[in-house]
């Protein structure tokens, strides 16, 4: 057990874009205290997680296996792999050892429908057994989806007869420099590459979850959940320095996931996202995160995100941490609401209030 003043024991997984830039904030976060590091790259085994990311040593050493994770005991693990580890998660949750994930997890609809376990059983099912087992909590979170939709519902708080509501992620995503997420997207590609389509919906299915869960918020049954693109070619060869995209490919796109009601999008999250502005057709980048919702009265609300002073936008590294930030930090700061709700799978609609909450600096 814990209490408002003990620290939560972290055991963190993974080091790359959010995990990196999580170990560094872990340091800073009062309510937490990292004890262990999981990782999968042989050459990082060993290594002091401070080291790895690129600090002054923190004292944790890196280990390779989920015995490890389990033998050290934490309160919590914190999971910033790019795509889930459901067997991982499986014996950490039997383990009594409560998760908390950036990792493609909103409701779990999605890795049900499109991630068959291979026990044949739905992955929700599987994880909420070994929560039962353990009498552990399982909660997946981020920047979007994740905090977008919570703001999409805390606007709606003042609105009668809510018509439609979207919200909309406006972003430049060159900041996000993963190469194997924009491959797996089909950036680069040509823009007619027929693959694309698919390669988009496989990546951002999990809007869909985004959907469902606004859906479950607002007590309003949808018949599905679409998917919709457009796509931006690249009017020009592009070379981001980390990333390459010629020109005739595919640097930007428009998304739209929406939730029907007879025929009627009533609650839709889009994806307006560039690598470049020159692609053709282009999109107005906002750089931000936009809620509207047609009702009485209707609600236009953005969600602004500035670095704090000093940090210059122009150094790529800066640039990239703002991202890698608000995505990893919505979990890091949900980690006792976690550690303290009831064993189960958990979604933003469980968390009380307290557990959206950021936290004011040491």
């Amino acid at each position: 057990m814990t209490t408002s003043t003990t620290p939560i024991r972290v055991f963190q997984v993974a080091t790359g874009n959010v995990g990196s830039e999580m170990i560094k904030r872990i340091g800073a976060h009062r309510d937490l205290e990292l004890m262990g590091l999981h990782c999968y790259s042989a050459d990082k085994i060993g290594r002091d997680a401070g080291e790895i990311v690129g600090i002054e040593p923190v004292g944790v050493v890196a280990t390779g296996t989920v015995d490890e994770i389990i033998a050290a005991e934490p309160d919590v693990l914190t999971f910033h792999g790019v795509f889930p580890d459901e067997d991982l998660y499986e014996k950490v949750l039997e383990a009594g050892i409560d998760i908390v994930t950036t990792a493609d997890f909103i409701t779990g609809h999605h890795r049900d429908e499109n991630h068959p376990h291979p026990s044949g059983r739905k992955v929700t099912e599987v994880l909420q057994a070994a929560c039962e087992r353990g009498g552990s909590t399982f909660y997946g979170t981020g920047m979007n989806p994740g905090v977008n939709q919570i703001l999409g519902v805390v606007c709606s708080a003042d609105v009668a007869d809510i018509e439609n509501i979207i919200t909309l992620e406006s972003v430049d995503v060159s900041c996000h420099h993963s190469r194997d997420t924009w491959i797996e997207v089909g950036y680069g590609l040509p823009v007619d590459d027929p693959s694309i389509p698919g390669k988009l919906e496989k990546y951002t299915r999990v809007f869909a979850d985004s959907v469902l869960l606004m859906a479950d918020c607002f007590g309003l049954e949808l018949d599905e959940v679409t998917f919709s693109y457009e796509l931006g070619a690249c009017t020009e060869d592009i070379d981001l320095g980390w990333y390459q995209m010629p020109k005739g490919s595919l640097g930007g796109n428009y998304i739209k996931y929406q939730g029907m009601v007879d025929g009627v999008p009533r609650i839709e999250t889009h994806l307006e996202w560039q690598m470049t502005p020159h692609t053709e057709p282009s999109w107005d980048i906002k750089g931000c995160y936009i809620t509207q919702i047609q009702g009485d009265p209707c609600i236009y609300n953005k969600h602004m995100i500035f670095p704090k002073p000093g940090v210059r936008l122009d150094n790529p590294e800066d640039f990239a941490s703002i991202g890698m930030t608000v995505t990893g930090l919505p979990a890091l700061n949900s980690i006792r609401a976690v550690v303290e709700a009831p064993p189960g799978i958990l979604t933003s609609a469980d968390l009380p209030l307290r557990g959206l909450a950021g936290r004011f600096k040491r």
